[in-house]
């Protein structure tokens, strides 16, 4: 009931300030207000990124623009927030990749284990218009386009007493994976069992043994407390998904050529500092992982992984041959940027 309430007040808010910035009646017709919303907390990489964004159109364009920014779902769930920026109720929203699938079967992809070799062949392909172009583009019809990404690290495992240095390791644990078809796959393909469950019952349900681990990037060690449970944590890297910044359609094609070059600007900004940031967390995590909850980091061959997990890759790109094309452009990547090695 309190999260319906939520969403009803997040929706009705929406309708007030709309009718402030759309009509003035505010007193300040000049400016349009430009709202961005998002799940993370104040201190996390997203938002300093947003607010850096708030900062540099307030100095290059505050007299026609004024940007707001509301962290830690005060506008409803990513799925609220990217439903009123498709109707621009407000403009622009950080939306997960598993949401966005929903809207396009492009964004399905990201989802693939083992689809990059490397981080560094990871940020390559993200940063190549031509691959992530045709992907962006494809929610158009929906109402909204992706304006640029926002790096949620690597994905790995980690369990209460077992340190996962081979597929094999996995065999009879029960790992908490995001609740789509893909990650339930690729457990059953590298020999675990899968357990979907939402990101707010895993700290409850490692503590009393319903599952034997999860898998998230670092963060989830020291923000979420499952460092304080989990003793071994694994570089697999068995998934790199990005998070993207969406904006409606409308409000980005009203802009002017000249404030559109000044908003571009602004969102290759918001991609540096969060990533930027992104690396302070991580090392800030992993030191506190390591040094306060004595948690193992472990660097397992990836290459059993990845072999286990290439049937998946061929299901999907036979499911969606339009993938065929991107896959190939990051598989030059990837013999690029290989994995590193042991």
């Amino acid at each position: 009931m309190r999260k319906e309430l939520k969403k009803l007040l997040a929706l009705v808010c929406c309708a007030a300030l709309t009718c402030l910035s759309v009509t003035g009646c505010a007193g300040n017709q000049e400016k349009r207000t430009i709202r961005i919303g998002h799940n993370q907390s104040t201190n996390h990489p997203t938002h300093i990124a947003l607010t850096a964004f708030q900062d540099y159109i307030s100095g290059k364009l505050g007299d026609k623009y004024v940007v707001e920014v509301y962290p830690s779902e005060l506008l409803g769930s990513q799925t609220d927030m990217v439903q009123l920026t498709q109707t621009g109720a407000i403009d622009f929203c950080v939306a997960s990749n598993a949401i966005l699938e929903t809207f396009s079967k492009n964004y399905e992809i990201f989802n693939l284990p083992y689809l990059f070799a490397s981080p560094e062949a990871y940020h390559h392909v993200m940063d190549d218009p031509e691959v992530t172009g045709p992907i962006y583009e494809s929610t158009k019809k929906a109402g909204f386009t992706a304006v640029t990404w926002l790096d949620a690290g690597t994905r790995n495992f980690y369990t209460i007493d077992r340190p996962i240095e081979s597929p094999a390791d996995l065999r009879g644990l029960k790992i908490r994976v995001q609740q789509s078809p893909t990650n339930i796959e690729m457990m059953k393909l590298l020999g675990g069992s899968a357990t979907p469950m939402g990101f707010g019952d895993v700290y409850t349900a490692l503590q009393s043994g319903i599952i034997d681990g999860a898998e998230n990037n670092e963060m989830a060690l020291t923000d979420n407390g499952h460092g304080d449970v989990c003793k071994y944590y694994s570089y697999d890297m068995h998934q790199m998904v990005p998070d993207i910044l969406i904006g409606n359609n409308a409000f980005m094609e009203s802009l002017s050529d000249e404030d559109r070059a000044v908003f571009e600007e602004g969102f290759k900004l918001v991609n540096q500092v969060e990533r930027d940031e992104w690396v302070k967390a991580v090392a800030n995590a992993k030191d506190r992982a390591q040094n306060e909850q004595n948690v193992n980091f472990i660097y397992p061959d990836q290459k059993p992984f990845v072999e286990a997990c290439l049937p998946l890759h061929d299901t999907v790109l036979k499911n969606n041959p339009a993938l065929q094309p991107i896959y190939d452009a990051i598989q030059m990547y990837n013999a690029e940027y290989p994995a590193e090695t042991n």
